[in-house]
């Protein structure tokens, strides 16, 4: 073989070998600016609200607190019964006969004894009734506001046991949690929806929402189903 073939052959094989190195450089930083979607699942909290609000009455801006309802566990932590959500209302309108009531409630923080985390959770249409006991009256409506025939889900995932109630203080009054059905259902006539950013909130075109203060609801920090 010539010496000038050598030199083109390893001339090429350099060529070759830069190329291949570049190429794999290129895939590495598009890997680290585009990386792989990671699906997580909605977290969820079934809370009573300390105030009661209607929408279209009670203004946007308006800070609102819901106390844990149940002892929750997320990511290996127990949220414990009694821990107070703060948070605002972002939209509240009143059912005209153009356009449906909306509420929006997002809370940020998380608070209980000396300690807190950051949670960003929504109002959903979604709550838990009060179980019936023998002596109540089967024919009787159930629900609330007149929320009959709702579509029944299973116990959310995440909840832990019912613990005693040992993180309330004073000015967080005790609820009766357990009475409270193994399954959430769907308030009917109201439905959850999810905006272009990621804001949630509950409309109905049928009737003028209203929360509660002797209602357990769901918050949750993204879409929510039936069955699960």
């Amino acid at each position: 073989m010539s010496v000038r073939a050598i030199v083109v052959g390893s001339l090429l094989m350099a060529a070759s070998c830069s190329t291949g190195v570049l190429c794999q450089q290129k895939a590495d930083q598009q890997k680290q600016v585009h990386p792989p979607a990671v699906a997580s699942a909605s977290q969820e909290f079934p809370v009573t609200m300390r105030q009661n609000i209607i929408a279209g009455k009670t203004p946007v801006g308006t800070k609102v607190e819901a106390r844990l309802a149940m002892a929750t566990l997320i990511s290996g932590k127990v949220f414990p019964e009694g821990a107070v959500f703060s948070g605002v209302i972002v939209e509240s309108a009143a059912r005209s006969a153009n356009s449906p009531s909306r509420l929006s409630i997002r809370t940020d923080s998380l608070q209980w004894k000396k300690d807190s985390a950051p949670v960003t959770a929504y109002i959903t249409s979604w709550y838990y009734p009060v179980r019936m006991t023998a002596n109540d009256d089967a024919s009787a409506p159930t629900g609330i506001h007149g929320n009959i025939g709702m579509q029944t889900g299973s116990r959310p995932p995440g909840l832990a046991p019912y613990p005693p109630n040992t993180q309330q203080g004073p000015d967080v009054p005790s609820a009766p949690t357990s009475n409270l059905s193994d399954h959430r259902i769907e308030m009917k006539d109201i439905e959850s929806e999810r905006g272009s950013d990621g804001t949630m909130s509950i409309s109905s075109s049928r009737v003028n929402i209203k929360l509660d203060k002797s209602t357990t609801y769901v918050l949750a920090t993204g879409d929510l189903v039936a069955g699960r």
